[in-house]
């Protein structure tokens, strides 16, 4: 796959992607065979027997469904040197949350197999590309709000190895292997700390608008509401919208659920008529991305395995009817059906949204949302 020949790149990157959602029952075997080898060369996955399942059943009997809490005394372990318990790959690189529900911040191991999957991050505006034939795009630059990549060193047994934020990290790699380039790059936002303050904001946004000021913003990825604190913050120190500055095509954002129903007006005030595109990612893998103007994310069958926790039971996720809710529960190359705390919405095949934390009070919230939206539903 080569970002000098885009074309080529673009089929290489989307291809497996369709194709699995055609046939995401084929792809889904297929993807846990692939996992099954990994888990199998591992202590954790010996000791569930992974050498001898074959079906999706015998997985689900001999591997339980667990939560980060679980898995935490083990990446501790891994931490302390005990790599070959969880991984097959010394570990490149860790991914850090901004926070769980207890406030502590978690910690996700990633491997080069691992980092070769989050690539699929650029699915959604290569995606665009493809459609509409704009390889202009790749004329300009992504405007980058995103969290430091690099926020720290952890010794990992005898070895240090880097910390930092998954969205950072996922614009990266993105950057290094497709022809997006990124202003300002991850490594001059790193070089600024990893602080949360609003003036470690303060800094990172006014770096990115002296990088970005002459340039072609042809693209703007990250969080959703990272993109609407950065125009604020220009009208503020600047008295310019961003849609003074550029004429952004198309901003593919995550994180939070509702970006195409109650974040839309924001952002079209602030950047001006631009294409959304809504990615669906977390520090533990890149599970999804819009596919194009349908306002939901089609999964990864290609990269990863989804189960799904529902009323009726533990189903496969492409098995869920439209309108069903349930709890999301995935296998990464490092993580054996993780429960991810993610409520998830069937909507026509392949479509899904994450409406989001699995709580009870969660669909009220998306209901009332989608009232006052006015989306009611609609893809």
């Amino acid at each position: 796959m080569s970002a000098s020949d885009p074309p080529a790149m673009l089929a290489a990157l989307l291809q497996p992607w369709h194709d699995a959602g055609n046939d995401p029952a084929k792809a889904q075997q297929e993807v846990l065979q692939r996992l099954l080898e990994g888990y199998a060369q591992t202590e954790y996955g010996a000791q569930h027997r992974a050498s001898e399942i074959e079906a999706i059943e015998d997985y689900r009997h001999a591997f339980p469904i667990v939560t980060y809490e679980d898995y935490q005394p083990l990446i501790q372990r891994v931490m302390a040197g005990e790599v070959g318990l969880l991984l097959t790959e010394e570990p490149i690189g860790w991914a850090i949350t901004r926070g769980t529900t207890k406030g502590e911040p978690k910690f996700i191991p990633m491997t080069p197999t691992d980092l070769r999957m989050r690539i699929s991050a650029g699915r959604a505006v290569m995606n665009y590309v493809a459609d509409n034939d704009r390889y202009d795009l790749f004329a300009g630059v992504n405007l980058n709000l995103n969290f430091p990549s690099v926020v720290g060193m952890m010794r990992v047994g005898d070895r240090e190895v880097e910390y930092g934020y998954s969205s950072g990290i996922y614009t990266k790699y993105v950057s290094a292997f497709t022809p997006i380039r990124s202003a300002p790059t991850q490594e001059e936002i790193d070089a600024l700390g990893g602080g949360k303050t609003t003036r470690d904001w303060e800094a990172r946004f006014e770096l990115a608008y002296e990088k970005c000021e002459g340039e072609n913003v042809t693209l703007v990825g990250g969080v959703a509401p990272t993109a609407i604190l950065f125009a604020r913050y220009l009208r503020q120190e600047h008295r310019l919208y961003p849609k003074d500055l550029w004429q952004t095509q198309i901003m593919t954002l995550g994180s939070v659920p509702g970006i195409n129903t109650r974040y839309q007006p924001a952002l079209e005030a602030l950047y001006g008529p631009v294409v959304i595109r809504e990615i669906y990612g977390t520090t533990e893998g890149m599970f999804g991305q819009q596919r194009d103007e349908r306002r939901a994310w089609v999964p990864n069958y290609d990269l990863y395995f989804f189960e799904v926790e529902t009323r009726s039971g533990i189903k496969m996720l492409h098995e869920m009817r439209p309108g069903q809710l349930g709890s999301l529960v995935v296998s990464t190359p490092i993580l054996a059906r993780y429960r991810i705390g993610d409520r998830i919405l069937a909507l026509q095949p392949p479509y899904f949204r994450c409406i989001g934390r699995d709580r009870w009070f969660t669909p009220l919230r998306y209901a009332w949302d989608e009232l006052m939206t006015f989306n009611l539903g609609r893809l």
